[in-house]
């Protein structure tokens, strides 16, 4: 793989999938694998009526790092966008895209992009639940 600069953002505006998989397209991808992160309606048994995502002010540091970790330890393409700000049900949390040539590396850097992602980059998100309460969620680590 040549020198290559991985799409990475933190944006309080909509996610477009598009724009993270036209980041890694290739011909010489045979596959691509598109990761979309949604808002859903429920938490632990709980009804969910919106999320609230923050970063800290360096969040994109750390996401261009992991990302260019990732992607250079498998040889591969990779884009990731985040979102913060209020989102709703349905609303897109993340994307990220990976391609390769073969789809099992491609379904595999992915899922573990986002773990890494997941797990390293720090944002933070509060639930809010349909009965008035809210929880913050991975604001510890």
């Amino acid at each position: 793989m040549s020198e290559y600069t991985p799409l990475t953002r933190i944006s309080d505006q909509p996610l477009q999938p598009e724009e993270v998989e036209r980041a890694v397209t290739g011909p010489e991808h045979g596959a691509v694998v598109v990761f979309t992160g949604k808002v859903r309606d429920h938490d632990g048994g709980q009804a969910v009526s919106a999320l609230e995502y923050s970063a800290h002010p360096e969040a994109e540091k750390f996401l261009t790092r992991v990302c260019a970790e990732v992607g250079k330890s498998a040889g591969l393409p990779v884009a990731a966008v985040h979102r913060v700000g209020a989102l709703t049900v349905g609303d897109l949390a993340i994307t990220v895209a990976v391609a390769a040539p073969h789809r099992r590396e491609a379904f595999e850097t992915c899922a573990e992009l986002v773990d890494r992602i997941k797990h390293e980059v720090p944002i933070w998100k509060r639930q809010l639940f349909a009965d008035g309460m809210s929880e913050w969620v991975n604001a510890c680590g």
